[in-house]
């Protein structure tokens, strides 16, 4: 092993089902665990779900059912659809499990010991949405910019992080790189936090029970349960095996967060002064993503235009899915779905040119070499320059994926796969084996094509791992034979 990778997804609030939002986040997670592994690594990945708060009380109230009924329908549709498309986590946490409400309780009472909490009565304007008091930086017109609501206006005695006192230090931290927040405009935007503190101040983190109940409670005041985002921040530690799994530490030295954008605050700015208040080293690396837009808006569970993946595995097949999603946005910015944008990303790029390089490919091994896979002949310029381009292919694919470029990636993958239906081609082996001075040279470009095939599975491991199985199970088959098509057309709605 070269060494440890411990990445996250956010732990998510499960008011609902999966949607797009989700499902990337946790596709970019399993694609970088993949690659990890692949390189090596010992990997470790957590993701879950936040099941306290104020939200999961309003949701269950809506239904007509309890909030631990509510909580644990949601935890087990998220588990089960990251089980069916491939996704599952090395560990899932629940923020309701024993496990993690002992690591919740003990932390809130060291920080509690060692002077970091004060109670203080607050008026600020709370929005149910965000689960927390808003600042002016978190408005337009007035209105949540999350979840376009007017938050409410709140005056109670709460307890409160003292956080501010390390917004000095929390910026040297991330100027100087030890806490690093990619892409750089997210890091910009954290700084641009920490130098307008009246947006910040310290952090409220305990809800009285007279209003919200239903939360783990404060070890030091039994009358509050702790905030939501102060729990479900923790899971990360509870799903790396805080405290005592002999493994923690190597994780944590390690640890990655992937996130949407709308989170940057509790990650950028409270987790790391978290942390250091319980005496642990901030994660490694945080990663940001934009938002996925339908109709020009976020998705979001609020809003109602959620994108089901399992709706979309029905429909085209995850596989295509998972595709889209890591092609078509650039990480960091947002991104537009349409089916119609799914659909010519199918067609193009799966169906016309991997599948039918696939498919041709084998289909003339079949045909030319009684399906058993061709030796080479001598290899002319033609042969090494192919040879040549799947090892720059390989390693503009690393570089990719080790700056989450992961549209950059895919990119690649389909270039080099044009450039072996090129080199096909130019071969032409279903002319030259007309000739039976010919055979031997098609033969051996059948050879270079089915080598190239190798490569593209191997590329294709970590970002499409169902299609990169299938084309090496192809070519293993003895007879070799094309079989259906790897990307069936696709028909636009």
């Amino acid at each position: 092993m070269s060494g440890h990778y411990y990445v996250t997804t956010p732990i998510y609030y499960p008011n609902a089902e999966p949607h797009i939002g989700h499902t990337y986040t946790t596709v970019v997670v399993d694609t970088l665990v993949r690659w990890h592994a692949a390189r090596g690594d010992a990997t470790w990945s957590v993701s879950g779900v936040d099941q306290h708060g104020e939200k999961m009380v309003e949701t269950a109230a809506q239904r007509g059912v309890s909030v631990r009924q509510l909580v644990e329908q949601y935890a087990k549709v998220f588990e089960q659809t990251w089980a069916e498309l491939d996704l599952s986590p090395s560990r899932f946490v629940r923020t309701t499990e024993p496990a993690h409400v002992r690591n919740v309780r003990e932390i809130l009472q060291r920080v509690f010991d060692a002077g970091w909490i004060e109670k203080r009565e607050y008026e600020g304007r709370y929005c149910i949405g965000c689960e927390r008091f808003l600042t002016e930086r978190d408005l337009v017109d007035g209105r949540c910019r999350d979840h376009e609501t007017t938050p409410e206006l709140r005056r109670e005695v709460n307890y409160f992080f003292l956080m501010s006192r390390e917004f000095g230090w929390l910026r040297g931290e991330i100027e100087s790189g030890r806490y690093e927040i990619r892409p750089e405009r997210y890091r910009n935007e954290a700084l641009a936090m920490l130098r307008d503190e009246s947006g910040l101040g310290d952090l409220s983190i305990s809800r009285p029970k007279s209003r919200l109940d239903w939360g783990i409670e404060l070890p030091f005041d039994t009358d509050h349960v702790c905030y939501v985002w102060f729990d479900a921040l923790i899971s990360y530690l509870t799903g790396a095996g805080y405290p005592d799994d002999p493994r923690f530490a190597a994780r944590w030295a390690n640890a990655e967060h992937l996130i949407g954008k709308d989170i940057l605050k509790p990650h950028a700015i409270f987790w790391p002064i978290m942390l250091r208040a319980m005496g642990l080293a901030t994660p490694r690396r945080l990663s940001v993503h934009g938002y996925w837009n339908v109709d020009q808006r976020k998705v979001s569970k609020s809003l109602g235009n959620m994108i089901s993946p399992l709706a979309m595995r029905e429909r085209y097949g995850f596989e295509a899915f998972r595709y889209f999603l890591l092609r078509e946005m650039s990480f960091g910015l947002d991104a537009d779905f349409s089916e119609p944008a799914l659909v010519e990303r199918i067609n193009a790029d799966l169906a016309n040119n991997l599948g039918n390089l696939v498919a041709r490919t084998l289909n003339l091994v079949d045909k030319l070499c009684d399906g058993a896979r061709p030796e080479a002949g001598s290899a002319d310029p033609e042969d090494l320059a192919l040879v040549a381009e799947a090892a720059a292919a390989s390693a503009r694919i690393d570089a990719a994926l080790g700056a989450l470029q992961l549209h950059v990636a895919l990119a690649a993958v389909i270039e080099y796969a044009t450039r072996v239906n090129r080199y096909i081609d130019g071969r032409a082996p279903w002319k030259a084996a007309k000739d039976p001075a010919g055979l031997p040279r098609a033969r051996t470009a059948l050879h270079h094509a089915c080598r190239a095939l190798d490569e593209l599975a191997r590329m294709l491991a970590p970002l499409l791992p169902e299609t990169s199985r299938r084309i090496a199970a192809r070519l293993a088959a003895s007879p070799i034979a094309a079989g259906p098509p790897l990307f069936p057309r696709a028909e636009a709605p």
